[in-house]
């Protein structure tokens, strides 16, 4: 099984979080949210994009819905190479 991926927001690129969702690899993101730290798990398990959150589990079908989610919710780091 892949290894885990922990993170802090903002620390990879979105394209980084995607690369290692389609290895196969979870990855656990730490971000603030309603004023505090929770941690929110993305995967695939090859068709769907998983956004696990405290609150909500995400489903998107394909890689473009998850790459705005990703975005959306600030989970990536925003670089000008990536506008």
């Amino acid at each position: 099984m892949p290894e885990l991926l922990r993170i802090d927001s903002g620390e990879l690129t979105t394209e980084e979080i995607l690369s290692a969702l389609r290895e196969g690899r979870r990855v656990v993101v730490q971000t603030e949210m309603l004023g505090g730290t929770y941690e929110v798990t993305l995967r695939h398990d090859g068709s769907t994009f998983y956004c696990d959150t405290p609150t909500t589990l995400h489903k998107h079908d394909d890689e473009d819905g998850m790459r705005t989610c990703i975005t959306k919710m600030g989970y990536a780091r925003t670089d000008a190479a990536e506008d």
